[in-house]
């Protein structure tokens, strides 16, 4: 398919060569260009503006937060503006709830078509093409894009006919990482100030009881106290909460769990956590245990 891709961080990026892999015709924008310069050399197209992203059958987005999505989706010479009736916008960032039912509203409007799919997976993943895909939208067009989904994913989940319900699945099951990155930095606290070996205890938990890959991978990062570089980083994760709970807070939903995370989230923000992994919270119930952390302690 023809296709343009808008937001090349190390998710997009990977994301847009696994397509150019598959065959597809691509064309890639970024506000910093020389992002582009390896998928050109994989055959990409470089577009000089937004515009020039949109000619094709479909446009993608990931990028980071509303504000990102909006910005390149409203602006002057923006995708709504740009696509031609009857294309697709197809929306893969963590956006809020209310935003995601304003996109499928504009595009509807002005005669084009809207799905939202985001994704589970870090960048090593989206580089495996082993991303879970939701996908959510009217179903004839769903179906129209899965030859782009099936090429950066390893399997799509129909979530329903309303954009935003991916949106909010999306959410939720970020709220669950999240909340399984707290309980194991509790965990991994107690077991360490003890003098039990903590990685020892974390490969414990992921062959027996929690054989879950979250459970192994954030289990290291937070037993090894290692959250540079970051796979995603905590002020997306502290984002993405913060939407859960205003989603939580539309449908009358207590989620006192969502609070926690809030306040764990700001607490290693305000402490100068910004470039490191969401996995850092785990760390910070060794810091009220007043565990000693060790030589490349991170927070």
């Amino acid at each position: 398919m023809k296709t343009g891709f808008i937001g090349l961080g190390r998710m997009g990026s990977a994301m847009a060569t696994n397509l150019l892999k598959a065959g597809h015709d691509v064309t890639v924008f970024n506000r910093s260009t020389d992002k582009s310069r390896a998928l050109l050399d994989l055959g990409a197209h470089g577009a000089t503006d937004i515009a020039d992203a949109c000619r094709g059958e479909a446009v993608i987005t990931m990028l980071a937060d509303d504000r990102a999505v909006a910005d390149v989706t409203l602006s002057d010479g923006g995708i709504l503006q740009s696509l031609p009736r009857g294309a697709v916008h197809i929306s893969m960032s963590t956006i809020s709830v209310e935003f995601s039912k304003t996109l499928t509203r504009m595009h509807a409007e002005d005669g084009q078509r809207f799905i939202a799919a985001p994704v589970f997976g870090r960048p090593e993943m989206a580089a495996a093409r082993k991303l879970f895909i939701m996908s959510a939208g009217d179903p004839a067009t769903v179906a129209a894009c899965m030859p782009l989904l099936d090429a950066m994913g390893q399997k799509t989940f129909s979530i329903g006919a309303e954009p935003s319900a991916a949106n909010l699945v999306k959410l939720s099951g970020n709220f669950l990482l999240a909340s399984a990155i707290e309980a194991l930095g509790e965990a991994i606290a107690l077991v360490g100030k003890s003098g039990i070996d903590k990685r020892a205890f974390v490969a414990l938990l992921a062959s027996t009881i929690f054989p879950a890959p979250a459970y192994a991978s954030y289990g290291e990062l937070i037993a090894t106290n290692k959250f540079k570089p970051a796979g995603f980083v905590a002020p997306l994760g502290f984002k993405d909460i913060r939407l859960m709970l205003a989603a939580a807070e539309d449908l009358r939903v207590p989620m006192p769990l969502g609070g926690l995370l809030h306040d764990r989230f700001q607490r290693l923000l305000n402490q100068g956590g910004e470039d490191l992994d969401w996995a850092a919270i785990g760390g910070l119930a060794a810091q009220d245990a007043g565990a000693q952390q060790t030589a490349g302690s991170q927070i």
